[in-house]
């Protein structure tokens, strides 16, 4: 592999999450971004003037002075770009550079369901990259779609790759706490979350229901083969600014006779080899906590630089078989790192060339 960076452009790099591909590309050993696109009242102006930054770090000072570009191929004109796009946005544009030939790691979930499009965590499902040969075959592309999934099934989603390694899943209930920065900026309004929960999330209960089963499911023959798992789910707005905490119970298809062997599977799991050692895997890929009143938001998000899931109150269920609960980052694993480690797998893979 050469030393030789991949430029890179970052799509819609002025929003929440745009700003999070901006922080964690610095100094990335693979990727130099050299391309920002954004908004119509953005275009053309310096990075640092176009945009509001949020985040506590400052705007890096190699990207300050790039100019804001549109979003088109022809503007950008690298081989690799990590999409910020809205939704409604990235269903019309991000196809335009995937027909010029570019890689498109994405945070939106305009493709999610697409049967050739994979949801990847590198770290439960690298082999569904191979779904990327039939996306070509039938779209008549150069490039390719990949995407990260919902910010919240991704903790959650982890930890059952484990469980389902060890013992298999069969069922899943779960409720989810999360944080507000889920919503975008300026997001949820400030007399709507203050000392309140909001149990509506639209569209997010039927993602969260269906994209495990994508993630955990089989490819053969580059097709897709969904899990056989049961989900059902209540998703909440909580007055918590980063992390994602999901609270679940599980049945599992083969309970061992030794309940520690669940907590041992849960903090054993390891990245398959091929993404194991990547810049941005997490180490460890789960952190299990013994303490009764962990994890948290506040204390474990940024666990592993922030890519690491935490599970804890691993323990017996009496209808079902076990309960735990998992918080993990949403805007860096959960989103903006979780691109830019799915664009790592594709470099290791060949994908993407280097």
């Amino acid at each position: 592999m050469s030393n030789k960076k991949i430029p890179v452009a970052v799509l819609a790099a002025t929003g929440a999450v745009g700003q999070r591909f901006i922080q964690l590309l610095e100094g990335h050993p693979w990727f130099d971004v050299i391309a920002l696109t954004g908004s119509p009242r953005t275009i053309g102006k310096k990075y640092g003037e176009a945009n509001s930054w949020i985040l506590p770090t400052d705007i890096p000072e190699s990207m300050r002075d790039l100019e804001v570009l549109p979003s088109t191929p022809e503007a950008a004109q690298t081989p690799l770009v990590f999409s910020a796009l809205p939704s409604d946005e990235a269903k019309i544009i991000e196809p335009l550079f995937a027909k010029a030939g570019v890689a498109v790691c994405t945070n939106a979930g305009a493709f999610r369901q697409d049967p050739h499009t994979p949801i990847l965590l590198p770290e439960v499902n690298p082999g569904h990259t191979a779904l990327i040969h039939a996306q070509r075959e039938k779209q008549g592309w150069e490039g390719f779609i990949v995407t990260n999934p919902n910010c919240t099934s991704t903790g959650m989603t982890i930890a059952l790759k484990a469980l389902q390694n060890a013992f298999g899943v069969k069922r899943v209930f779960a409720t989810s706490m999360q944080a507000i920065s889920g919503a975008g900026y300026p997001g949820v309004s400030s007399l709507d979350i203050l000392g309140n929960i909001v149990p509506y999330i639209g569209g997010e209960e039927e993602k969260v229901a269906w994209e495990p089963r994508k993630m955990l499911g089989k490819v053969e023959n580059n097709e897709l083969e969904l899990a056989e798992i049961g989900f059902s789910i209540h998703t909440n707005r909580v007055p918590v600014i980063d992390g994602h905490t999901v609270v679940l119970t599980v049945e599992l298809n083969a309970p061992p006779a030794d309940f520690g062997l669940v907590a041992a599977a849960l903090a054993e799991y390891q990245a398959p080899e091929v993404s194991r050692s990547l810049p941005s895997a997490p180490q460890p890929v789960i952190r299990v906590r013994d303490e009764a009143n962990r994890p948290q938001p506040r204390l474990d998000i940024m666990e592993g630089k922030g890519m690491t899931t935490s599970v804890g109150r691993v323990r017996p269920d009496g209808i079902f078989n076990l309960r735990l609960v998992t918080v993990s980052h949403n805007t860096i694993r959960g989103a903006a790192g979780g691109s830019i480690y799915n664009a790592e797998l594709l470099v290791e893979q060949g994908f993407i060339k280097r």
